[in-house]
């Protein structure tokens, strides 16, 4: 990939017999190199708005204003349209719910949990999950909404 060889000087212009001393090319060709390099620049630049992770709910709208965000990323709950329960993307049985949130509670210095729900699904499944999420050891639990919803006020839209 980029070594070659290079005469021995001082041949006084003579040729021999047999194959001639020569000693390796000490340079490194980088081009090849530079171009795989920048070949991967340009494949993770377009993939990585692609690995947003998420379980696609659709949440409801409300007029409240957003949480401060903090330094360690945020725990998240989702419960989808079917009913399922979802810590980050891996799905957890009700039964098991509990005492995966007290495993994770150990290992968090925040008590903060994002709890999403599908406008669709029951208040009282959504209560049920809460009061898992607070039996877990989480007491700060944020509801994520999507923005633009009635403010009840008769201002919203």
């Amino acid at each position: 990939m980029g070594a070659g060889v290079v005469q021995k000087s001082g041949d006084s212009g003579r040729r021999r017999r047999g194959r001639g001393r020569s000693r390796p090319m000490s340079e490194i060709n980088v081009t090849p190199f530079v171009d795989v390099m920048l070949v991967l620049l340009i494949i993770f630049m377009v993939a990585a708005p692609l690995m947003v992770v998420g379980v696609p709910v659709e949440l409801p709208k409300t007029a409240a204003n957003s949480l401060p965000s903090e330094e360690e990323e945020p725990l998240t709950v989702t419960v989808t349209a079917e009913g399922i329960v979802m810590i980050q993307t891996s799905e957890v049985p009700r039964g098991e719910l509990v005492a995966r949130l007290r495993a994770i509670a150990t290992e968090r210095e925040s008590t903060r949990v994002f709890l999403r729900a599908d406008g669709s699904v029951p208040y009282q499944d959504v209560m049920q999950v809460m009061g898992a999420l607070n039996n877990g050891g989480f007491a700060n639990i944020g509801l994520v909404t999507d923005a633009g919803g009635p403010a009840l006020d008769g201002q919203g839209g």
